[in-house]
């Protein structure tokens, strides 16, 4: 057969074998030009199996076989769950100014929180305080100390230990508790807080704490938040008595001028019932209130 030099004629020979398809391409060129040389892939009836190659070589005809799967020997694992990092997050930093002229004294409060660890095995720190609100008279201050542990999709179990310290007719008064309780993401991305605190003498309580973010804009969130305590025991000297303490909640809409970086505004309201109102009377504070409130939340 006669080829014009600009003519290319392709042959393809496919044949079917018990064990799968081999077809063979030779690309015919010019008797002056260089050898034809046969491209051959051979794979699994149907789709091409993980360690599918193909063989080519028009210089000296030896096989080189390419993996097409299989990632270089020097590279990293795809998930780096050992390495150890730091998270802090300062929910709530804010501000309460005084509301008319018999309302309580202007007042402050902050919860802030954070963790050094990777992501099975973390080490938790908690920081919680507020001077003139509802539930205390003067100030009440809280820092926990934890060993966190993942148990499963999005919950951490959390152990450790608490120092509660405030004022009391005057004088400061101190106490240890230990802490064990959960932290984690519920259905419809509610963050709860739920922990049981055993105080040094063996009063028993505990405490409830959930918060919400509702998206309005990219960068204007409302979060809802809601406390409660409750105790087993009476412990007038924390301005403590049995059964429900006190509720509390809030509404804080906040502008993210920076993800990390966000001012708000909102209402905090606070109620204690029982026997903790009256313990409260006694030492000065008001049971029940509503606090206008300005602050800043950020984390790093």
């Amino acid at each position: 057969m006669n080829v014009s030099p600009r003519a290319v004629l392709i042959a393809a020979v496919v044949s079917v074998g018990s064990g799968g398809i081999d077809t063979t391409v030779v690309n015919a060129q010019p008797t002056t030009g260089t050898p034809a040389v046969p491209i051959s892939s051979h794979a699994p009836a149907g789709l091409a199996g993980p360690r599918a190659s193909m063989t080519a070589s028009p210089s000296t005809g030896q096989a080189q076989t390419i993996s097409t799967l299989d990632p270089p020997p020097d590279w990293p694992s795809p998930v780096d769950d050992q390495r150890r990092r730091t998270f802090v997050l300062a929910d709530v930093l804010e501000y309460r100014p005084k509301m008319g002229k018999t309302g309580s004294d202007s007042g402050y409060r902050w919860d802030i929180e954070g963790w050094y660890g990777g992501d099975y095995d973390r080490v938790w720190f908690k920081s919680e305080g507020q001077r003139e609100t509802a539930f205390k008279a003067d100030y009440d201050v809280d820092v926990q100390l934890l060993y966190g542990r993942f148990i499963q999709k999005y919950y951490d179990f959390q152990i450790g230990g608490r120092v509660e310290t405030q004022t009391f007719r005057g004088h400061n008064v101190t106490r240890g508790l230990a802490a064990v309780g959960i932290e984690g993401l519920v259905p419809y991305s509610y963050e709860i807080e739920p922990t049981l605190f055993i105080a040094q003498n063996g009063a028993v309580s505990a405490r409830l704490a959930a918060t919400k973010d509702l998206l309005l804009a990219q960068r204007l969130i409302l979060q809802l938040r809601f406390e409660t305590n409750v105790a087993i025991q009476r412990v007038e000297e924390f301005t403590t008595g049995s059964g429900l303490n006190n509720l509390e909640f809030g509404v804080r809409l906040r502008y993210e001028i920076r993800r990390k970086m966000a001012p708000y505004v909102g209402i905090s309201m606070d109620r204690s019932y029982g026997e903790t109102a009256t313990l409260v009377r006694q030492d000065g504070g008001t049971p029940s209130q509503i606090r206008f409130v300005m602050g800043l939340r950020m984390w790093f």
